[in-house]
């Protein structure tokens, strides 16, 4: 028979509060364990009723969907909280920003509605800062990886090297102009913008596996390792291709 922990039963989970958060500045290089642990102490100090697992040894009630890699910045971030008793979304939003590191920033709260967040995030939009990259090189790299039909690049992973396509989940991909030089300025470094919309699949395309593609298939190589940031994720908009706010479900449900 397997043991029975003692003591009485966790309180229920009565609400699920999904939070939109930002990954800024330095706190790019924090891992996703460190965030985790950030976030933990965060709600423990702005007092937030969060739930408990059962057994032997309790987890509170946390969990993260379409997490950013390791020295990304993201503007989209989520989670998921569940707590023991109802709480305002706007005042979990303001207690829970006040008691996190500056650089970790809560962007939205609100209460969950029907489906699972995950489920809502298809894509993700991504802007890659290039210093020093020319940009008429790189129109002309991502002409001919946008009219490939397959990209093949390699990635060691958990599993080991493993070999996909970087081509077929990248809905768009543009360069946008950088930085400009004004009259009376000294020149500016040339600065290549990337703006890309990359479905989500698995095993996941990141930017730099999308760099890579534009170094295989045109010589396009960056004197500079790219600055990335996620601007957005949810689920992608069948007209526009761009992902939508993964909470218009949850507002559409009404607030408390």
């Amino acid at each position: 028979m397997k043991p029975v922990p003692e003591g009485p039963a966790p309180e229920p989970t009565v609400q699920r509060l999904r939070v939109r958060y930002a990954k800024r500045g330095r706190l790019r290089f924090t891992s996703h364990r460190d965030i985790s642990r950030a976030v933990e102490r965060a709600v423990r100090r702005a007092g937030i009723p969060v739930a408990y697992s059962a057994g032997f040894n309790p987890h509170p009630k946390i969990s993260y969907a379409g997490a950013a890699p390791t020295g990304v910045a993201s503007e989209a971030e989520y989670l998921e909280i569940g707590v023991n008793r109802a709480c305002d979304p706007r005042r979990v939003r303001d207690d829970l920003d006040a008691s996190l590191p500056p650089g970790l920033d809560v962007l939205d709260v609100v209460e969950a509605r029907d489906g699972g967040l995950a489920d809502r995030l298809e894509g993700s939009v991504w802007e890659l800062r290039l210093p020093g990259a020319e940009p008429e090189e790189a129109e002309r790299a991502v002409k001919e990886f946008l009219s490939a039909g397959h990209v093949e690049v390699e990635r060691l992973t958990k599993k080991g090297m493993r070999r996909f396509d970087a081509r077929q989940a990248v809905r768009t991909l543009t360069v946008v102009e950088g930085p400009e030089k004004t009259a009376g300025q000294e020149p500016v470094q040339p600065c290549v913008i990337l703006r890309m919309v990359v479905r989500h699949e698995t095993p996941a395309v990141r930017p730099d596996d999308v760099l890579m593609g534009l170094r295989l298939v045109a010589g396009f190589a960056p004197p500079s390792p790219a600055a990335v940031t996620r601007l957005a994720q949810g689920p992608l908009d069948a007209v526009t291709g761009e992902p939508a706010d993964p909470f218009d479900l949850d507002r559409a449900g009404g607030e408390r």
